[in-house]
């Protein structure tokens, strides 16, 4: 478990791409193991968190090759031809993995068992075990809803009509996988918009999908049991590894960063939205469509920033960038405050309480609200110094080396190892950018 130290050194100046989006990587491998034919992926992020996705699709039943760093061939079964798996799961620390397959589990009829890491083992399955357990699927797990679980999937789903409880796009593609094998009409209602990689890659599969307004409410509608095509997809950079580098770049005197090749779904760039909010200099250039999906380079200037009290974005547009966002508001001029996150106390640590611990070891003066932060920015430097538990949180590890940047005395993030689930080359890639980071 090496620990990371993070302090000042120079601006940061240069022109890097980040990893393959997480959230299309995962969905990348899953689609295409259902599809008849061979699909091919580049671009694909190599974290720890898709390589249990890629793993699982392994184990029921699908060819997963890896051919060079980034590019892998996946040959799939068809809907409807997932098999039993031989042993016990293990889906690491990625959420999303867990979530989504068992919504595929959820209409075939085989029976699997899901484990994961102590992070893991510590995330809420509810909310996804109701809606399935709708289609026919049964489970079996601890204290009813954490890992380790044993799901058992139906030979007669049923269709459903369902009103997501909660802004959650793990939800409502969990249940529009289960009703990928599902004959008749699925539908999800969701109140707020989520990221819709899902909706979009099934299209472009060739599946009956829709997407239409009722009564104030945004209803995804797809048609069961379609024969999937294979794809040829190019993962564009993940926004939410893009923020690390927006945040730091924006923070330190004298950088100016181009982060190239970044997926801009207007459901994900919540944190472009907030950061320009509170004075960020970043500009969209080369706009274009890569997969079905908007995509784009930022450049991205060092400015002043300032305290916002209130965010022009809905949270569920960047709920994963938000501890990157606090150390933002950290550095800036002002006070800042952010309500509306209950969601951040479910992610793969209670972020909201972590968070708030790593900002106070470093000097920073704030109120933890139920649902929140508010956070006294120190206009410049923050005092730093402190020793920050990462609780197997790979979100908080990195937020954390960006705060580093702009420390009076340096700041020790407890773990390094978290950071390899989603960006493997982070500490490198600061590095090459001028950051002071060192293991």
């Amino acid at each position: 478990m090496p620990s990371l130290i993070s302090q000042p050194n120079t601006e940061l100046k240069g022109t890097v791409r980040v990893p393959g989006d997480k959230s299309i990587s995962h969905r990348s491998l899953m689609l295409s193991g259902l599809a008849v034919g061979e699909s091919e992926i580049t671009g694909l992020l190599e974290g720890e968190d898709v390589l249990a996705t890629a793993a699982a699709m392994r184990a029921m039943g699908a060819r997963v090759e890896r051919v060079a760093p980034g590019h892998w061939k996946v040959q799939g079964v068809g809907v409807g031809g997932l098999m039993e798996p031989d042993d016990i799961i293990d889906m690491g620390n990625s959420g999303t993995s867990t979530r989504l397959i068992m919504g595929l589990i959820a209409s075939h009829p085989i029976r699997v068992t899901m484990t994961g890491d102590a992070s893991l083992r510590g995330r809420p399955m509810g909310r996804v075990t109701v809606p399935l357990a709708s289609v026919g699927a049964e489970f079996s797990a601890r204290e009813d809803k954490f890992l380790p679980l044993t799901m058992k999937g139906t030979d007669n789903p049923l269709p459903i009509d369902c009103t997501t409880p909660m802004a959650s796009a793990q939800v409502k593609s969990a249940v529009i996988l289960a009703g990928l094998n599902t004959p008749g009409i699925t539908r999800v209602r969701e109140k707020v918009a989520t990221r819709d990689h899902t909706e979009r890659m099934l299209s472009a599969m060739g599946a009956d999908i829709s997407v239409t307004e009722e009564d104030g409410h945004r209803v995804v509608s797809l048609v069961g049991q379609p024969e999937l095509n294979p794809i040829r997809l190019e993962v564009p950079g993940d926004i939410s590894s893009a923020a690390f580098l927006l945040v730091a770049a924006s923070i330190v005197p004298g950088s100016d960063v181009l982060i190239e090749n970044v997926g801009l779904n207007p459901l994900r760039t919540g944190i472009v939205a907030a950061l320009k909010a509170m004075g960020a200099d970043i500009t969209v250039l080369n706009e274009r469509l890569l997969g079905g999906e908007p995509v784009g380079d930022l450049r991205v200037r060092a400015a002043a920033l300032k305290g916002v009290d209130h965010l022009p974005v809905d949270p569920s547009t960047m709920i994963d960038e938000f501890p990157v966002l606090f150390c933002a508001a950290a550095v800036a001029r002002g006070t800042s405050r952010f309500t509306g996150l209950e969601e951040l106390r479910v992610k793969e640590s209670d972020r909201l309480a972590v968070m708030a611990a790593g900002l106070r070891a470093n000097g920073i003066k704030l109120e933890e609200l139920e649902d929140g932060l508010v956070i006294e920015g120190c206009g410049g430097k923050v005092p730093g110094g402190g020793m920050v538990e990462t609780h197997l949180d790979h979100r908080i590890a990195m937020s954390f080396s960006v705060l580093g940047q702009m420390a009076a005395t340096p700041v020790v993030i407890d773990d390094a190892s978290p950071i390899q689930t989603s960006f493997p080359v982070f500490i490198d890639l600061m590095q090459s950018l001028g950051a002071g980071l060192s293991l």
